[in-house]
């Protein structure tokens, strides 16, 4: 191959190349990326030119140089720092030979663009384990979610960090949100959110790619959807990971108004981290599964003893409270005449009622025909008026409860003896239903 057709093919390369006569010393070759380094606006520019003078600025060869190790078809590689570029290198130089000269040609590699990766790699590893440690401390996943949140929105000198989920086919809500002082909260105003906003940034999702957007301005006439939610936002720039599970999509996470200097290693730190946060979401559904379980009525759908023992502990001294015990009448007989699945029935339709009314409420099945309800904070005359609209759905579903209801201004008495009270109440208007049926 001749010297020229070699010196075409490393043109367009990133690295710097350049080839001597070994006998003068004299430049033959610089490729593009050398030229512009040292320079240099054409090759006609070279001609004469020592490479000793124009890469080191001194008038004799070096005493480094080292020519005479030289073997054609072999590379020798050595790594320097350069003095005037001030930068370290890894040179690879070699020999050719064409019409019995001998050229020297070398390719430089800049190491400081890797070493700056190193660093930036350095300190995404020790971000990520400290976020790790951080979110792990917490006691249930909705902590750790909110913990890793903080975590990254403080270290990363962020305006905002957030999560989406996708809640219904191809609907997301902001489920999680951290924002830094004086910073406007936006998860009430992001949700349900259709998929037509993120339907430009799917594929990439699909792909496992992040979002990188250095100036929202940028994105106004190519993706106006998207612009209309982020402006109103006083987003500048955001970096978005998709969140993927088993192959699929469900969601993803950001960052908003980072430092520009940040905008690289943020994309690989929530690269990395998308994994964690995913497992850290099927924690949080497994444990609400399990609380389901544990704290739900799995007949009627509503909260059972379990829970109600719990709520009871978040009670405030100071807030009103209205409690109203409920049991549903002619269940036994429904279950001895009709069958079980009737008796069912009539507590499905019971329960519904008592969410027509107080669905904004605590609601519990407390017993196989009991069902109680705690109103904090409510007043005495929006407490009877609920209780009204219970007994108008109770003759619409053809559903009798004996009720017995209980008001206080606060709820510094006993809850428990509060409840005893309704309680009492609720089997003197049972005696008279039953004494009304002979």
């Amino acid at each position: 191959m001749e010297a020229a057709a070699i010196w075409k093919f490393y043109e367009k390369m990133n690295e710097i190349v350049y080839a001597v006569d070994m006998e003068s010393s004299e430049l033959v070759y610089m490729n593009r990326k050398a030229r512009q380094v040292y320079g240099i606006g054409s090759m006609e520019e070279l001609r004469g030119k020592k490479c000793y003078e124009l890469f080191y600025g001194v008038q004799s060869a070096c005493a480094h140089c080292n020519n005479k190790r030289l073997k054609p078809g072999c590379f020798l590689e050595e790594v320097r720092y350069h003095p005037v570029l001030k930068k370290r290198f890894v040179q690879k130089v070699t020999m050719l030979e064409e019409n019995g000269r001998k050229y020297r040609m070398e390719i430089t590699v800049d190491l400081s663009a890797w070493e700056q990766w190193g660093k930036e790699y350095e300190a995404n590893a020790i971000m990520v384990n400290e976020g790790l440690r951080v979110s792990l401390a917490a006691h249930t996943p909705e902590q750790s979610i909110t913990s890793l949140l903080e975590y990254l929105g403080q270290t990363l000198l962020s305006e905002r960090v957030y999560l989406f989920e996708e809640t219904q086919k191809g609907i997301y809500d902001n489920t999680y949100e951290w924002c830094a002082g004086g910073v406007a909260p936006q998860r009430d105003n992001l949700q349900e959110v259709p998929f037509d906003v993120v339907a430009a940034w799917y594929e990439r999702f699909c792909r496992d790619e992040n979002i990188v957007i250095k100036d929202v301005e940028s994105i106004r006439e190519k993706e106006p959807l998207v612009y209309a939610y982020l402006k109103p936002q006083n987003v500048r720039s955001i970096i978005v990971s998709p969140l993927i599970s088993e192959g699929k999509v469900i969601g993803f996470y950001g960052v908003d108004n980072p430092p520009e200097r940040f905008l690289g290693s943020i994309a690989a730190l929530f690269q990395i981290l998308g994994n964690f946060m995913v497992s850290l979401l099927h924690r949080r559904n497994h444990v609400r599964r399990l609380e389901d379980v544990c704290f739900l009525d799995q007949l009627t759908g509503i909260s059972n003893r379990h829970a109600m023992n719990k709520y009871v502990t978040t009670l405030e001294p100071q807030d009103s409270i209205g409690v109203l015990f409920c049991d549903v009448t002619g269940l036994k007989r429904t279950n001895d005449s009709l069958g079980h699945q009737e008796g069912d029935r009539l507590l499905l339709r019971a329960s519904e009622c008592l969410k027509s009314g107080f669905k904004d409420y605590a609601l519990f099945r407390v017993g196989g025909d009991e069902f109680l309800v705690l109103c904090a904070g409510i007043g005495q005359e929006e407490f009877q008026k609920r209780i009204c609209l219970v007994k108008e759905e109770m003759e619409k579903r053809k559903v009798n409860m004996a009720i017995g209801n209980v008001w206080r201004p606060d709820s510094g008495e006993n809850i428990d003896r509060l409840i005893t009270q309704a309680d009492d109440l609720m089997y003197e208007d049972k005696r008279a239903w039953y004494k009304m049926q002979k």
